[in-house]
């Protein structure tokens, strides 16, 4: 079965494999770019080990390592979480941002886009990102302002805090709005 669905599937997995290779030869290991990656584009309420794990799919004690290393290499500082003692919260430092903008991923999406000739990759890619979402029972990570519990209050009495989060019932600003979450629902 050489269809076109499997050939594409073979260059998909083909230049992710390279791209990994490219993020090798730097100072982080492909699971580091991952987590700071996940990191940079997750809410407040998402960046936790144990949210970071699953996004992933990838243990505990192996994102742990990864976090251990990332600190060590200053690109994170991890503080006790205000709204769970018996975990912490996640912040990207100055120098895991800097490292960001250096991302072996930047050239990779510079290359679709200079190879795309107006199709919209992105709604094909989305279509499959949701089909394997549905297949392995994955949570979807999705934008927050796109979840079933987000809520636009436009409330001026919340200072910087224009939404609403209807799980979690706390405020959120517009910015939070357009981050990832490890609770989004469709």
């Amino acid at each position: 079965m050489n269809t076109d669905a499997h050939k594409a599937a073979d260059l998909i997995e083909r230049i992710a494999r390279l791209m990994q290779a490219e993020e090798q030869k730097g100072q982080l290991n492909p699971a580091q770019w991952e987590a700071l990656r996940y990191l940079a584009k997750a809410n407040r309420f998402s960046r936790t080990p144990a949210a970071l794990a699953e996004y992933l799919g990838s243990t505990r004690g192996t994102v742990s390592q990864t976090l251990i290393s990332l600190e060590k290499k200053e690109c994170i500082k991890r503080t006790p979480s205000a709204r769970d003692k018996r975990s912490v919260d996640i912040a990207l430092t100055p120098l895991g941002q800097q490292h960001l903008t250096n991302d072996p991923r930047q050239k990779l999406a510079s290359c679709i886009e200079a190879t795309r000739n107006g199709l919209s990759l992105q709604e094909a890619l989305s279509h499959v990102l949701n089909e394997a979402i549905l297949r392995n029972n994955a949570k979807s990570f999705g934008i927050c302002a796109s979840c079933r519990f987000f809520l636009r209050t436009d409330n001026p009495e919340h200072a910087g805090a224009s939404h609403r989060c209807g799980l979690l019932n706390v405020p959120l600003s517009d910015k939070d709005a357009e981050k990832i979450c490890a609770e989004h629902e469709k």
